[in-house]
């Protein structure tokens, strides 16, 4: 691949990891944002660290008309980027490679559902986040076993799983229901115990 494609492809993946694609949700909560009604700061391209504006040199001279979300969005994710070991790398562009492969409708679907995860407290992100990597770990085939039950199974069957999964269970901690939350990106029925 030409060093343009490269940079380009490095820069959507930085845009995507900074706007929240789903396949990102292990990431720790986000700082809290700017009081209610504060217009969110620029950032400004001097500030950015010569790392930083080479990931981003592609944005380096429209930079100062990109909003300001855009911008610390583009900040934030050049520093996960640079942060990244080289597999952690590797890993992104694949995903970004199966993101840019989703029909837009799909996409659209995906970021709608980031969006409410990223709403929830933090706690119910953690146990969501638990709950998957609990279903990732299940042998491939009980995976695609389970997603075909979720497929397959009508509103209400979904809505009992779900809230069957948020109960309390015998033998957890107090305070600890919802451990079963299925995450709102996965495709497929909370895991079996």
């Amino acid at each position: 691949m030409n060093n343009r494609w490269r940079s380009l492809a490095l820069t959507v993946v930085v845009v995507l990891t900074a706007a929240g694609a789903p396949s990102f949700a292990q990431q720790p909560p986000a700082a809290p944002a700017a009081p209610a009604g504060a217009p969110p700061a620029g950032v400004a391209w001097s500030s950015l660290a010569p790392d930083q504006q080479r990931v981003l040199s592609q944005f380096g001279s429209q930079w100062n008309t990109l909003p300001p979300e855009r911008q610390q969005a583009l900040a934030h994710g050049s520093e996960r980027w640079l942060g990244m070991s080289a597999a952690q790398r590797d890993q992104a562009r694949e995903r970004f490679s199966r993101w840019r492969e989703l029909p837009p409708e799909q996409r659209q679907a995906l970021r709608s559902r980031w969006q409410r995860f990223q709403e929830l407290p933090p706690g119910d992100q953690a146990r969501i986040r638990e709950s998957y990597r609990r279903f990732q770990q299940l042998p491939p085939e009980r995976r695609e076993m389970l997603r075909q039950q979720w497929r397959n199974a009508s509103p209400a069957q979904r809505q009992q799983w779900i809230e069957r999964a948020r109960a309390p269970h015998p033998g957890h901690a107090p305070g600890a229901q919802g451990a079963h939350v299925v995450a709102p990106h996965m495709s497929g029925p909370p895991p079996h115990r």
